[in-house]
């Protein structure tokens, strides 16, 4: 790997937005190919972050400025990106069920997602059953991450369950559920797929989920 590459892996988990800008307009100058610049140096740090967040060696403001360093990256990398190169895996509808407004845990899966290569649509809080089901027909997802931080709120993941189903789209996606107060229990009570205790979890159920099905 290029030493720029490993650079801006390593401002990236530092969390050094404005120097992770700067190498990667540096790197695309150089004539690094975008889809290197993401694979090789933006998501290997994320990928770092991720793992230490699980062990428990950086916190939820770690986490927090190393994504919006990976977020400057790659924004500046989306108008090179070809969308047919294979920088993305897959598609992730992601939001707080209905009732919910809480928001902190949705955005971890969300930057956990982001690096592990899957386009995520986030949908904010608050959000219905109905308007999951739309989402996932009309960006053709292959996950929907449903989150709660209320017991009041967790019969909601059973209703977007449902009515995913009623729409014939349960073959199609695979259902992740997560919140303080969701348990493995629940989530094959709520006919769910997966569920996971954590935002770097859930990002690595959600990548072989997908990479799962395209082998299948």
């Amino acid at each position: 790997m290029s030493q720029i590459l490993k650079d801006i892996s390593e401002n990236l988990q530092k969390g050094r937005a404005k120097v992770v800008a700067q190498l990667v307009e540096q790197a695309l100058t150089e004539g690094l190919a975008a889809n290197d610049i993401l694979q090789q140096g933006l998501m290997p740090g994320m990928d770092i972050i991720a793992t230490k967040f699980k062990n428990n060696e950086v916190y939820v403001p770690e986490v927090l400025i190393a994504a919006r360093a990976m977020n400057m990256g790659t924004t500046l990398l989306k108008p090179h990106l070809d969308e047919n190169s294979g920088s993305m895996i897959g598609k992730a509808v992601l939001g707080t069920v209905k009732g919910d407004l809480h928001d902190i845990g949705k955005n971890l899966v969300r930057m956990m997602l982001e690096g592990k290569g899957i386009e995520v649509i986030d949908l904010g809080v608050d959000v219905s059953a109905e308007a999951f089901v739309a989402a996932v027909k009309e960006h053709n997802a292959d996950v929907v991450a449903l989150s709660a931080l209320l017991t009041t709120t967790m019969g909601e993941m059973s209703n977007t369950v449902k009515a995913i189903e009623a729409a014939g789209l349960r073959d199609k996606v695979t259902i992740m559920v997560g919140g303080a107060p969701v348990t493995d229990h629940f989530c094959k009570e709520a006919g769910a797929d997966i569920y996971t205790a954590d935002a770097a979890s859930a990002a690595e159920a959600a990548k072989d989920a997908i990479l799962a099905k395209k082998a299948a």
